[in-house]
């Protein structure tokens, strides 16, 4: 009891935690109720069960959280003792369902007695993933009604180990759909290459919309993407609700929408299983060979975009995520699937103000980004963005600086939001893994936006010409961006311009960059910071110099000052726009 709660809290944290009581549950009527209250604390647990009351302290030391994972292995073994093979009731379910016992035998289904909210202690189906040496999750359904209950770790698809079988087939096609039905469904029908998520979708993702939190659940992408790597065709075949839509997208962003394709079921179904049942095998069979592709990986007609032809129509284009200043979505707001490219002369706060607006998105839209900083390593990029969040400085001064409790609290935030690329072996100093790097952020941590800075540290091909490796370099980067719906600023320096009879310098734009043209031609929308006299003021105008697409934003200027102490952007005082919602 003792050991187990002692692991339990490597992954629980510091703090109270209602859990499951390892020693009562198992003999309980209403099973897997968090009657087991835990209290953390950095060197001792104290825990105390209101069911068996079951009490006691525990000495703590972390050692390491891979061990949760004995936990969940405890779990799942503790839950096996209770199974049996199939049944009546389970045989039943399934064949209702068009799954015969020579189906439910090939994937180890079980049956049990399980105690499910609001239903009781029925009969249940069970779904084991993996095999009888190695289970590490199950999933439980009951016979009647919609029930479901699970035991272990969820960090794996279902049926996974079939994949080792497609990547050594020749066409290397895989199915993926929502549940473990479903990938019945589609072996009942003579259709083996698939596997299933083991949670079912997620409806938050859509639209950007993710929660720091809620992306744990994408663990079994991560967990299983170097044998997804070598696919070179994956059917997505979720539900047809809202939820089952936006995982799909989610599924073939993180993927790549190059190699996705998706399952279009007949009017009357919303899954696999519901063709299995309404129409039979054989229709079944046929779908996966006329699943559509996503827009990036060939040519449609018009009827394709129909639908959202209709949506703009009726409610507009809309406009990007906005920046967290009103003054500068009037120019420029940030859409995924673009490239930026953001210039200015040297010390004008490039770096700042970017690193600003990110912030702002991370905090209002909940994005994440992955943050290629050549000119600042790790460390000290995260100070500054720690100091952004709290509003307050990191190094002493002569102001007052962050306390250490505040400093956690502003990691804790850096740490969900942001993720850096860093090789101090110059492993990154070419393009190529930059982008592969770029690749993992949107498949490990979902990231929605990234930024480059600055390129010139980016090693060249060994070509001809600068102009050619430019171009190239930016139509990799876009097409980045567009197949992963990730957006990205590149910064780049100007050309050395020279000063004009007033003394002043000339405001860069994109023809102004060293290296191509390319910059202002590839760029789906251009921004320069600028500091007219940082002698004399702390203005720093933004200027617009293309926006592709009206309604993302258009070219113009606005003016912000910059607070050193707070690390923060406000709006010029004498701008006549408002102020911002989240500065």
């Amino acid at each position: 009891m003792e050991e187990i709660i002692r692991l339990k809290a490597n992954y629980l944290g510091d703090g109270q935690h209602k859990i499951i009581c390892p020693s009562c549950n198992q003999t309980r009527k209403k099973k897997n109720q968090k009657t087991l209250s835990v209290k953390v604390n950095s060197d001792s647990i104290v825990y105390q069960c209101w069911h068996c009351s079951a009490s006691g302290e525990v000495k703590y030391n972390y050692n390491s959280k891979r061990e949760s994972k004995v936990i969940d292995m405890f779990e799942v073994d503790r839950a096996k003792e209770t199974w049996q093979n199939l049944g009546k009731s389970a045989m039943s379910f399934l064949k209702n369902r068009g799954i015969s016992e020579k189906t439910a035998t090939h994937f180890n289904i079980k049956q049990k007695r399980n105690y499910i909210a609001n239903l009781g202690d029925v009969d249940c189906v069970v779904f084991p993933y993996g095999t009888d040496e190695n289970i590490s999750f199950v999933k439980i359904r009951s016979c009647e009604g919609k029930g479901f209950a699970s035991q272990g770790s969820a960090d794996q698809f279902y049926n996974i180990d079939i994949i080792d079988e497609i990547i050594k087939s020749e066409k290397k096609e895989l199915i993926i759909c929502e549940g473990e039905m479903d990938a019945l469904s589609y072996h009942e029908s003579g259709i083996t290459n698939v596997i299933s998520i083991p949670s079912g979708a997620v409806a938050k993702i859509a639209h950007g919309k993710t929660l720091p939190h809620e992306d744990t659940k994408f663990k079994f992408i991560w967990n299983a993407i170097d044998k997804i790597n070598e696919i070179n065709k994956i059917i997505l075949s979720m539900d047809s609700d809202d939820a089952g839509v936006a995982m799909s997208e989610e599924l073939a962003r993180r993927l790549g929408k190059h190699r996705c394709y998706k399952v279009r079921y007949p009017e009357d179904c919303k899954d696999a299983n519901d063709v299995l049942q309404r129409h039979g095998k054989k229709i079944l069979a046929e779908l996966p060979d006329k699943a559509e592709p996503y827009p990036v990986s060939g040519l449609y007609n018009a009827q394709k975009f129909a639908n959202q032809l209709m949506d703009i129509y009726d409610n507009g284009h809309g406009t990007g995520v906005s920046t967290g200043y009103e003054n500068l979505d009037e120019l420029y707001t940030i859409v995924q699937g673009q490239l930026s490219i953001v210039t200015g002369h040297p010390s004008s706060g490039k770096s700042e103000f970017i690193d600003q607006v990110m912030y702002n998105i991370a905090k209002k839209d909940n994005w994440k980004f992955a943050v290629c900083s050549f000119e600042n390593e790790p460390r000290i990029h995260i100070a500054k963005l720690i100091s952004k969040h709290l509003g307050k400085p990191f190094f002493k001064g002569a102001t007052n600086r962050m306390t250490k409790e505040e400093l956690k609290e502003g990691l804790d935030f850096v740490r969900k939001h942001f993720f850096f690329l860093y090789q101090a072996d110059g492993s990154l100093s070419t393009i190529d893994s930059i982008i592969e790097r770029l690749k993992i952020s949107v498949q490990r941590y979902g990231c929605r936006g990234a930024i480059i800075d600055p390129y010139n540290y980016i090693s060249k091909h060994k070509m001809d010409k600068e102009t050619d490796w430019v171009s190239e370099m930016l139509s990799s980067l876009r097409s980045f961006a567009q197949a992963h719906d990730i957006h990205i600023w590149f910064v780049a320096h100007p050309t050395k311009m020279m000063r004009r009879e007033d003394g002043t310098i000339p405001v860069p734009r994109g023809y102004d960059i060293s290296g191509s043209a390319s910059f202002f031609s590839k760029a789906d929308c251009g921004v320069t910071i600028d500091r007219p006299d940082p002698s004399k003021t702390t203005q720093t105008d933004v200027h617009i110099w293309k926006c592709r697409y009206s309604w993302v934003g258009k070219q113009g200027k606005t003016s912000f000052t910059y607070d050193r102490v707070k690390s923060r952007y406000d709006v010029y005082d004498n701008d006549s726009m408002l102020a911002p919602k989240n500065a």
